[in-house]
């Protein structure tokens, strides 16, 4: 495989494996180059950096008052919480894991919910994205808490991980499978995890019983220059790869608050509208599904 040269934030230069396809190349030049406030201010907070949204109720009372000159502050602090909530939740999903356990973050971005793994249940947590930038940021972040010899990203496809087949107790996607096929995706999934593992992924998917995809799902994938897939294609493809769902969780309800407040903060990215109203007229859902390796 041909590789790269990626310059590193202090000036060194490195090189990551070249994208297997042409669109792989597109997807890791988005990710190395954005940098959008409603990403890094969040994560700012408390050093969790997340790629995903919020779900869960708003606490109006830690907010106070909309003239207050910290409300804008607050605002930020509680839609960071409310990701975060997400990401436990996930991690609820996975189910009993050991220290001695390794588990695997596809789409891990810059690392929050791998940390958040290892602070959990102590694992191993090993994260593959196409972004060198973000994979730089995960293992910079991951050595100043002083857990980089449990917690790692590198730059890799997800559909051809590294890694030994039966090796992972457990794997996820948050918010990161709807930039690649699902059946290769589940595949490769299938391979890494033990019999028994537990695969989790939590989701946009476009809902059947509207039909199609709506504008605002063709909005969405223009914005972030991805292809939402259809709850339908999750099912079958997990269904052809040997995971079997345990659990599938309609989020839809839970992350419209997220949303709502998040489109009057400075934070607006102009795609707001579109997970709301698609939300709201039921062409989009938030699904986490949780499924075990047979």
């Amino acid at each position: 495989m041909t590789s790269t040269e990626f310059t590193t934030a202090e000036g060194a230069t490195t090189f990551v494996p070249a994208p297997a396809t042409p669109y792989q190349g597109d997807i890791a030049r988005y990710w190395n180059n954005e940098a959008r406030p409603v990403n890094l201010r969040l994560g700012d907070v408390d050093g969790l950096y997340h790629h995903h949204y919020g779900i869960g109720d708003i606490d109006h009372a830690s907010l106070g008052d909309p003239e207050d000159s910290e409300y804008e502050k607050k605002l930020i602090a509680e839609l960071h919480r409310l990701e975060s909530a997400q990401a436990e939740v996930l991690l609820d999903h996975l189910g009993t894991i050991e220290p001695g356990d390794t588990l695997m973050d596809a789409g891990c971005g810059r690392g929050g919910s791998m940390v958040m793994a290892h602070q959990r249940f102590g694992s191993k947590v090993e994260g593959v994205t196409l972004s060198a930038k973000q994979a730089e940021f995960a293992n910079r972040r991951a050595a100043e808490i002083g857990i980089d010899d449990h917690v790692r990203a590198r730059v890799c496809n997800m559909l051809d991980t590294p890694f030994e087949t039966g090796q992972m107790a457990g794997s996820w996607n948050n918010e990161s499978s709807m930039y690649v096929d699902l059946h290769d995706l589940f595949a490769e999934h299938s391979r890494v995890l033990a019999v028994g593992g537990r695969y989790v992924t939590i989701t946009g998917c476009w809902n059947p019983r509207y039909g199609q995809p709506s504008k605002w799902v063709s909005q969405i994938n223009a914005h972030f220059e991805c292809n939402i897939h259809s709850r339908r294609e999750y099912l079958r493809a997990m269904a052809d790869n040997r995971l079997v769902p345990q659990a599938v969780v309609d989020l839809t309800a839970a992350t419209l608050p997220y949303w709502e407040l998040r489109a009057t903060s400075s934070l607006v990215t102009g795609i707001e509208e579109a997970f709301i109203e698609s939300y709201k007229d039921g062409s989009f859902q938030y699904l986490l599904i949780a499924a075990d390796r047979v």
